[in-house]
């Protein structure tokens, strides 16, 4: 069966499982209550509605599982399962899947959300002591119970990502997993406020659209945040793609691998977030490096090479002035990347290292204006012969898997672009900064691989 095909197949059974589930229930047990029902429902539908801005970084917040634990709580003692369940099939009413008539995704959410409350709620029952719930019975049931919610949900959303995707992305089922956290506080002010409804009636029920309001603003502001930063990113690539086309590509691939090593190495997803802006702002202080030393053919002099490796201060100087790129400020300078053992035993960061492998291999797989690019087989063998001095033998067996697990090549005849089409096959000097003339002093000479340009 096709993928499509799948997918839809897949959506439908959890719908049909849903309802289905919602028939037997009722007709083995009480119904719920129409007033806490609608109530509940509609405030549960009014959430899921509002919830429509999504960030760039596949972050939301929503207010959803709040009214669904409220559900829990309400119908303990009258309709336990059926009240949940029915609660979260009220997502259906999602207006802008209505109006796009995007049947699938209103099959899949309701039925998510309802075979997920169902299951929070039969785990509910099970640990519930009987009686009537104090605040310390609240608190000490929240927690497994909101944690079989956000497994069931979440296990429910990657299946429907690998049939609607054919893959899973790991960074963005890291940041799934991050933003499963927002449910607790919500899911605790959910059974809070479900009490407060078993104590005072249908007239508490403006307390709950407070919360879904708060959470759609404060998600509101995280996004323009977010996006101002993205803004500030994209002018100062955009400054380096002015001045020099290939360096700004060329930061683009470096935050790609960098992101793959990081995965590789099972960093978080906020270290892969600070990994990702140092990637792409590492070559930022080239914006004062004059082009005809950037892409000089041949060997730089001394003075030539001291210039060009002013540009290290510079993109230091400008990542510390902004305030949300301050933290990788560091990984701009070829200091901080340089491994050590000793140093890495005591808990050296890595994101310096990582980025420093990820530009290495670039420079070496990309064509510059000294040097066509070299095939990846070279690359790798020049980044392990330098593994344990020039860089972190860690990030270089973390690239190198990360690639051949993905099945990428790069080097002659995979560049998407070659700016320096007369570059020629053999060069002079490294793939980072190029050397010296024979006839000046020779500072340390870099390997094939070293993180430059």
């Amino acid at each position: 069966m096709a993928r499509p095909a799948l997918l839809t197949a897949y959506c439908l059974t959890l719908a049909i499982a849903a309802a289905a589930t919602a028939v037997v229930v009722a007709w083995r047990g009480p119904a719920p209550q129409p007033v806490p029902l609608l109530i509940l429902g509609a405030l549960f539908a009014m959430a899921g509605n509002l919830d429509r801005v999504t960030s760039s970084r596949g972050f939301s917040v929503s207010a959803s599982p709040m009214l669904g634990m409220a559900a829990v709580v309400v119908f303990h003692d009258t309709a336990p399962l059926l009240g949940p369940l029915l609660v979260g099939l009220f997502d259906v009413l999602d207006v802008t899947h209505l109006r796009r008539f995007e049947w699938r995704k209103l099959a899949f959410n309701a039925g998510n959300f309802g075979l997920s409350l169902l299951a929070a709620a039969a785990t509910f029952e099970v640990l519930a002591p009987a009686g009537p719930l104090g605040p310390t019975e609240m608190a000490a049931l929240a927690l497994p119970t909101v944690v079989v919610f956000s497994v069931i949900n979440l296990s429910l959303v990657i299946v429907v990502t690998w049939l609607a995707d054919g893959g899973i992305d790991h960074r963005e089922l890291r940041r799934d997993l991050l933003g499963e956290a927002h449910v607790f506080p919500f899911a605790l002010l959910g059974f809070c406020l479900g009490r407060l409804y078993l104590d005072a009636g249908p007239v508490v029920a403006p307390l709950f659209i407070a919360p879904i309001l708060i959470a759609r603003q404060t998600f509101n502001a995280y996004v323009a945040i977010q996006d101002s930063h993205e803004a500030a990113l994209r002018i100062l690539i955009g400054a380096l793609e002015a001045k020099d086309r290939y360096t700004a590509g060329h930061a683009e691939r470096v935050a790609r691998y960098a992101g793959y090593i990081g995965e590789e190495l099972g960093l978080g997803v906020r270290r892969l977030e600070r990994l990702r802006l140092a990637a792409l702002m590492h070559d930022v202080g080239k914006l004062v490096v004059p082009n005809h030393l950037l892409n000089k053919p041949g060997k730089l002099t001394p003075d030539e090479f001291a210039e060009v490796r002013r540009h290290e201060d510079v993109s230091v100087e400008i990542l510390r002035r902004i305030d949300f790129l301050a933290p990788v400020a560091p990984s701009a300078t070829s200091e901080a990347s340089r491994f050590e053992p000793v140093a890495d035993e005591r808990g050296q960061p890595i994101e310096p290292h990582i980025v420093a492998v990820a530009d290495a291999y670039d420079a070496m797989t990309s064509t510059r204006s000294y040097r066509r690019a070299l095939p990846q087989q070279e690359a790798f063998r020049e980044l392990r012969r330098n593994a344990g001095r020039q860089f972190h033998p860690r990030v270089v067996d973390a690239l190198i898997a990360a690639l051949r697990r993905r099945g990428e090549v790069h080097g002659p005849g995979y560049e998407e672009h070659v700016y320096h089409q007369d570059a020629p096959v053999t060069g002079t000097g490294s793939a980072g900064l190029g050397d010296l003339l024979p006839d000046g002093p020779a500072p340390a000479a870099p390997a094939a691989g070293t993180a430059g340009a």
